[in-house]
């Protein structure tokens, strides 16, 4: 018989849930279960849960909400200056990045579809559907990166991006994170997407100087953002999550891969099509020639943005990037506004003669190339290397190849003093040559590793006998200088220049005339080693950098080389300081600079090149003037004529700051009687003594033995092509230096004789 439920018995809610309440009230054996009891438990606790959460976040957006609040929403069209540079005593020398030369703002309105296209792509696909915050967008990111057990998809919308950079919030935390969703919903009901969309374009960096959309179209592409191309447009896309290494100028190949795989996104998201894709990643790029590269608006602020954005000591990258640093430089500018106003003057001048033949700066169109005369000029703080001065052309805005780092031209006989030193380094198997040695200005002949014959000859093709070393570097003797060459050794010769960082070096003689290219700014920081007492000290133009919070970023700490002795370094100065009073450089004396200074003219073959390097004890100051593309200049265009008066210029404002002193003889320094023919300390059967002032490290240990078969002389008892020791050339009387055209061993003889018995040793 069968059993009817009882009346009491609740029936099952109908719905989707009733087979639910079904078996949670009764089992086969018709008694009732716990199953029921805990559902509801767990339901319960679930509502509670979600009450707490909800509770929670009411509470949260109510709290930062309000604190949002507080923000000011001017600071979106607000574009602040960036990072400020400042000169050696403080005072502003502009801007790295910011207003004007760096950033343009324009409207939403005035950027290519195809760039907003592809932003929206790359950043925020949903950004016209949402309220400043893409929920679907954070869950999709959860999903994502706890499939791939990191952080592979991010959930920051184009708003929140913009509320992080507009008010400064870096720190990484959730606080940070709460307040920026609350910042960027207000930011959405204060502001339509096409104006916000505009704000985040016109903030947003792309690398190589260049801030905001419309700077950067027209720093990369020479177009307004308005004519942006498909392809092009991804490319800027791309770069903005690494614009240190994803933009064009620092590598094409690098923003070509960011570029494809934007496109590939927007082909995802059904903004391109598969062909159109294709179009874009076949485009010609056609970038901005590196000479018309605007970044910044002068040598000086595109130097330090580019230390900026090279250097791995002055700030994190994403400190450099945001901006609003201190950069405190080593710049003097007096003396920059002075080599900037002397290079320019003089070579106008130089154009204006009757006869020169290449454009003149005066005929130059805008966007042009610059054909005209060109010129560098670096001025370098000799006991520090801290830069005073740097001039990378006669206008940055006419062309911002900066020549004093990028020019790499024929060094010249600017090299010579270094070939001198490096041979009157003391070796094992010879004495240091000193410059009272004679050695031979007849005709030279080498033949180097089965090479053909190399004969040079001198500039003014005489040939003048035997001279006292010094002779060689006052006047420019080719033939004497390649003697000296080899006896400093080629390998000896290519290692110091590698040590004062003038790169590869080639192997083969023809290195002692300076047949091989240097920059401007690497010949400086050589000459400088000399004034410093044979220390090179590292160039720097940064001295300090600091966070906008007052936090020191980065110091510099000066560090140096010894390059040569102390004893080398003064007596090529002393030689160097005749090259001033009667040699090549006494141009300088007539034009009123009298200071005690030292310096040597360069001039290349054909003269495509023209140097002038000269310093005192306190600071180098170099020239170069030349073509863009090496042609001869003029005829007779030596560096006397072409780059020595605006080295004058500048070392005349220099004296206001940097008076010159005398360089004095390293300690221990006495007077010594030597032999012109070995080189050796005076001896019985000495000839043709000369008396000079010598460094205790140079002094011979040996006594000269007469010469009929002696260390530098040959099997007939005559003086080799080699150098003996002798003191520097302001050292020695005038007698001991006969001009060329009276050279021959006759007249220098009867000139030391005068010196020897009719002079005052200690002149």
């Amino acid at each position: 018989m069968s059993r009817k439920k009882s009346s009491s018995s609740p029936s099952p809610p109908p719905g989707p849930f009733a087979s639910l309440f079904q078996d949670g009230n009764e089992s086969s054996s018709g008694k009732p279960e716990r199953r029921g009891g805990c559902f509801r438990g767990l339901l319960i606790l679930t509502l509670v849960g979600l009450g707490l959460v909800l509770l929670t976040y009411l509470g949260g957006s109510i709290f930062y909400g309000a604190k949002a609040l507080t923000y000011d929403m001017d600071r979106l069209e607000d574009v602040q200056e960036r990072t400020l540079v400042y000169d050696r005593d403080g005072g502003l020398l502009g801007h790295v990045s910011g207003h004007g030369a760096n950033r343009l703002v324009v409207p939403a309105s005035e950027v290519s579809e195809s760039f907003i296209q592809a932003l929206l792509a790359r950043e925020d696909s949903r950004f016209y559907e949402h309220g400043g915050v893409d929920y679907r967008g954070v869950v999709r990111a959860m999903i994502t990166n706890i499939k791939s057990r990191g952080m592979e998809q991010g959930a920051s919308t184009l708003t929140m991006q913009l509320a992080r950079n507009a008010f400064d919030m870096r720190e990484k935390t959730l606080n940070r994170k709460f307040l920026e969703v609350a910042i960027a919903k207000r930011i959405e009901r204060n502001f339509d997407k096409d104006e916000i969309l505009g704000f985040y374009m016109n903030r947003i960096y792309f690398g190589s100087g260049l801030y905001g959309i419309e700077r950067a179209s027209q720093g990369f592409f020479m177009k307004p953002a308005s004519q942006l191309t498909t392809g092009e447009g991804a490319m800027l896309a791309g770069i903005i999550r690494g614009p240190s290494l994803l933009n064009p100028f620092r590598s094409l190949e690098n923003a070509k891969d960011t570029r494809d795989e934007v496109l590939a996104r927007m082909v995802a998201d059904a903004t391109l099509t598969k062909k159109q894709a294709e179009a874009a990643r076949a485009e010609s790029i056609s970038l901005r020639p590196p000479d018309k590269r605007l970044a910044t608006g002068s040598y000086i602020l595109q130097t330090v943005f580019t230390l900026l954005e090279t250097s791995t000591d002055l700030g994190t990258e994403e400190e450099i990037e945001f901006g609003g640093l201190r950069v405190y430089t080593t710049l003097d500018s007096n003396l920059q506004s002075t080599a900037e106003a002397a290079l320019d003057t003089h070579l106008t001048s130089i154009e204006n003669r009757a006869g020169y033949r290449h454009p003149k700066r005066s005929g130059h169109k805008k966007g042009e190339s610059t054909t005209y005369l060109q010129g560098a000029v670096i001025t370098l703080d000799n006991h520090s290397g801290a830069i005073r001065a740097l001039v990378g052309g006669r206008d940055f805005g006419e062309s911002s190849f900066n020549r004093a780092y990028r020019a790499h031209r024929q060094a010249g006989s600017t090299f010579k003093p270094f070939i001198y030193a490096e041979a009157m380094r003391p070796t094992r198997t010879r004495p240091g040559m000193l410059p009272g040695v004679y050695v031979s200005d007849d005709p030279v002949r080498i033949k180097h590793n089965g090479g053909p014959v190399w004969a040079p000859k001198n500039s003014d093709g005489t040939f003048t006998g035997l001279q006292p070393a010094a002779i060689g570097l006052i006047r420019s003797r080719n033939t004497m200088s390649v003697r000296v060459g080899q006896i400093a050794g080629l390998q000896n010769v290519r290692n110091m220049a590698h040590s004062l960082s003038f790169g590869e070096i080639p192997d083969t003689p023809v290195i002692y005339l300076g047949a091989f290219d240097t920059s401007p700014f690497t010949m400086t920081s050589a000459f400088s080693t000399l004034g410093a007492k044979g220390v090179n000290y590292m160039p720097f133009l940064i001295e300090r950098v600091e966070h906008r919070d007052g936090r020191v970023l980065f110091q510099h700490e000066v560090s140096g080389e010894q390059i040569f002795p102390e004893s080398i370094a003064w007596v090529t100065s002393d030689i160097l300081s005749k090259v001033m009073d009667e040699g090549t450089g006494r141009s300088a004396r007539s034009a009123g600079y009298n200071a005690p200074a030292k310096g040597k003219t360069g001039t290349t073959n054909d003269y495509r090149d023209a140097w002038f390097v000269g310093y005192t004890d306190k600071i180098t100051t170099g020239v170069w003037v030349g073509l863009d593309q090496p042609k001869t200049i003029m005829d007779r265009g030596y560096g006397s004529t072409l780059a020595l008066p605006i080295w004058t210029e500048v070392m005349k404002r220099a004296e206001e700051d940097y008076p010159a002193a005398r360089i004095p003889a390293p300690e221990g320094s006495t007077n010594a009687v030597l032999c012109r023919e070995c080189g050796l300390l005076q001896g019985n059967r000495t000839r043709n003594p000369y008396q000079m002032l010598l460094p205790p490290d140079l002094r011979p240990r040996a006594t000269c033995r007469g010469h009929g078969g002696g260390l530098f002389t040959n099997n007939r008892g005559l003086p080799q092509a080699f150098p003996i020791p002798g003191e520097a050339g302001a050292q020695f009387p005038p007698e001991m230096f006969p001009p060329p055209e009276e050279g021959g061993i006759g007249k220098a003889l009867r000139g030391i004789g005068r010196f020897i018995f009719g002079g005052d040793p200690q002149r």
